[in-house]
């Protein structure tokens, strides 16, 4: 039988590339796009019994940069989703874009599909550090996006964040928050920097051409954007993101509390909900070569793989860990585990829960795979 589960759809046109970037992406141009959009909707007729077609409760087009698909082929998507899917009542249809597409020609073709949410990378209100990032748009082009939408009736709205960047100084990021804080959007997400392998910007490290953001900057502008957010009504509600109350991003979500998910595109990801992911290989030659499925890698995930993410995912979350989920084998070497890390503060348990106290989220990879097995 079927489970009930959202659907990703992965984008992967860039007009250029940023130098954090290590999401799979292509600058490649119009012909591309044509035929990307002819093999996702053959994607979704194939695979489309994976879900429950009835009643999809979240949809999310990420990227790359959604927002560089043409309108009249974005439309083509939504029918092919029409077609095969059902969208459930009040579902969240996100799309990702980029502040510099937000035109209001943009806007007008967005209006006519059932995206209800809009999700901005504006990663910084400096425009030297922008520039440094090799982003497209200017600190300018994010506010005045913000409003567009906001004028255009978009209420739903989520800007991304990034701080510890190289030469971003503490002042600078109180001015980032008070920006987007200002803007009055209902959600944020903020990630530490990382220097990902591959990336033009991780060789600029290893080149000596960058500095890293000490560890101490980065806990000081944490700290600030937790208590920040909290002033604001904000709810913390996992590591890296920031909601009021009620408009937490139902699809994301879904990944942390284990429920299957529908990954379409090149480098889409799915799961079942039980033990099998599913990967899409990042190659758009590939992709958009006929074939009987799209190329792909399945993993099957044993008992111990299982656990192991169910701590990962689990622990991000403001709720944390229900030691209820774990078998009593489980949860015995869990609690064993996790007891140096209560005693130092790290980790609070609460009843049959686990969660990370206000210090522990900021060395979370460390207390997380101490939990391991």
């Amino acid at each position: 039988m079927t489970k009930t589960g959202g659907i990703y759809i992965h984008v992967p046109f860039c007009q250029s590339r940023c130098i954090y970037c290590d999401f799979y992406s292509t600058t490649y141009g119009a012909e591309w796009k044509r035929s990307y959009v002819d093999t996702l909707k053959r994607e979704m007729q194939l695979r489309r019994e994976e879900i429950d077609t009835t009643r999809v409760p979240s949809l999310y087009i990420g990227g790359g940069t959604p927002s560089q698909l043409p309108s009249s082929l974005l439309q083509e998507v939504f029918q092919a989703i029409h077609e095969n899917f059902t969208l459930a009542r009040g579902a969240e249809v996100t799309i990702e874009a980029n502040p510099d597409d937000v035109t209001p020609e943009w806007l007008a073709a967005l209006s006519q599909t059932p995206v209800n949410r809009i999700s901005m990378g504006v990663q910084t209100f400096s425009d030297s550090l922008l520039r440094f990032l090799n982003r497209r748009h200017t600190a300018c082009q994010a506010i005045e996006a913000v409003q567009r939408c906001q004028d255009a009736g978009y209420s739903n709205i989520s800007l991304d964040l990034i701080y510890g960047l190289p030469g971003q100084t503490l002042s600078d990021w109180h001015a980032d928050v008070k920006q987007l804080l200002s803007l009055g959007v209902p959600h944020l997400s903020a990630y530490a920097l990382s220097y990902e392998e591959g990336t033009a910007l991780s060789k600029m490290l290893q080149d000596g051409k960058v500095d890293e953001a000490s560890d101490e900057l980065s806990w000081q502008m944490y700290e600030y954007l937790m208590d920040e957010t909290a002033a604001a009504g904000m709810e913390h509600y996992e590591i890296s993101n920031f909601a009021r109350p009620g408009m937490h991003s139902r699809h994301n979500s879904s990944y942390w509390d284990g429920s299957p998910y529908l990954g379409l595109g090149p480098g889409a990801h799915s799961y079942d909900g039980e033990n099998v992911r599913r990967s899409n290989n990042t190659s758009l030659q590939e992709y958009v070569r006929p074939t009987a499925d799209v190329p792909h890698q399945n993993e099957v995930l044993g008992r111990e793989e299982r656990y192991d993410e169910l701590v990962m995912t689990r622990l991000r979350t403001a709720s944390g860990l229900p030691l209820s989920l774990l078998t009593p084998e489980q949860k015995d070497y869990c609690l064993k585990m996790a007891e140096p890390h209560i005693h130092s503060g790290n980790l609070v348990q609460e009843g049959h829960s686990l969660r990370l106290s206000r210090k522990g989220i900021f060395i979370s990879n460390s207390v997380i795979s101490d939990l391991m097995y």
